[in-house]
Parts: structure tokens; sequence; C-alpha cells
């Protein structure tokens, strides 16, 4: 059986760092595993989108409307413009972060209102996390990415040491400790 998770956020969010992450424990664990790095305007402020699958054998990386087991989402309004790619029993885990577009900073648009009641009504499972101040709590605002993992790894079946393993491999030797924290605090988020 495939699975199949997307990753939202905007540039700047480490959304790539979470998916090579994942991607990487997903092969250490044997799966065969497809990653699609979906970039918009990807320099700071612009939309970022990785799909990840994973199986005994899957295809294709792209993850259609409607077919991802788990949304994980880096920002609320990318929580919401991509909520409809997840499957009917799917979890969004959104960072109630809110992080202006330039049409917003341009003054061309407004930030919309109510996201996160929109967001509840959608009829899926919403996992909402002010994932800034547990960064923040780690060491670094930019660690937000890994809090992120760290309540994803509670929706997936993997032991926490393996992540902790696979954070260690991945992570620059001079940040592992503070992503550590950041992954224990998101962990710690049910």
């Amino acid at each position: 059986m495939t699975k199949s998770i997307t990753i939202v956020g905007v540039g700047g969010q480490g959304t790539l760092l979470a998916s090579r992450i994942l991607g990487n424990l997903l092969v250490s664990e044997g799966f065969d595993v497809k990653v699609s790095e979906v970039h918009g305007m990807s320099q700071r402020g612009g939309s970022v989108v990785t799909y990840v699958k994973y199986g005994e054998k899957v295809s294709s990386p792209v993850v259609e409307k409607g077919e991802a087991d788990v949304v994980l989402a880096f920002e609320l309004c990318e929580g919401a413009r991509w909520v409809s790619m997840l499957k009917k029993e799917g979890t969004l885990v959104v960072n109630t972060q809110q992080i202006d577009p330039m049409p917003v900073i341009t003054g061309a648009m407004e930030y919309p209102e109510n996201v996160q009641e929109k967001l509840r009504s959608a009829g899926v499972n919403v996992i909402e996390i002010d994932a800034l101040k547990y960064a923040e709590e780690a060491g670094s605002s930019k660690a937000v990415n890994v809090v992120m993992i760290g309540a994803l790894s509670n929706f997936m079946e993997f032991p926490e040491e393996m992540w902790i393993d696979t954070i260690k491999k991945t992570v620059p030797e001079k940040f592992v400790q503070m992503n550590l924290k950041a992954f224990e605090l998101g962990r710690s988020i049910k």
C-alpha cells in the first residue's frame, strides 16, 4: 500500500530539508520512495510544495487531489490552499504562523480572514501548532521545519530513535542539537 504526504510552505521555511529528513528515514526503512519538489516563486515568500510517496513500489511521485494521507503545512494560508489534497480521513498538521505573501505585502490583497475556522470545517482531522513558538524555544525561528517533522512523526509508525538518528545524519553537525530539541518539542504535540 502506498502512502502520500504533501509538505507545503513558503520559500525560506525549510520544506526541502523536512522532505529530505522524511525521505532519508523512509529509504533507511527499505521503502520505495519518490519525492517531487514543486517550486512556485521559491525565494522567500513564494509557495513551495513537496510530494513524498512511499510504499513497496511507487511508480510516480505526484500526489493527486484527494490522495494525501497527511498535509504538513508550515504556514496557515498554505494549509488552506492545499487541504483539498487530503483523503477524507486525512490529517492536516498546520503551523498557525501567518506569513504575508507578496500581494499582501504590496497592498494588492489582504491576508484571508478566519483561515483556522475554515480549516476546522473542511471535514478533515486538523492539528494546529504554533511551531514558531516551539522553534524559538529550541533556539531558532528557522527550526519550524523540524518542529513540524516532530509533529508529523506522531502520525507515522516509526520509532522515535529512527527519527533522531535520521536528523543526526541529515542536518549539519553544528545544528544537530537545536534540531533534536525542535523535533522533541514537535513530537510532544499530540
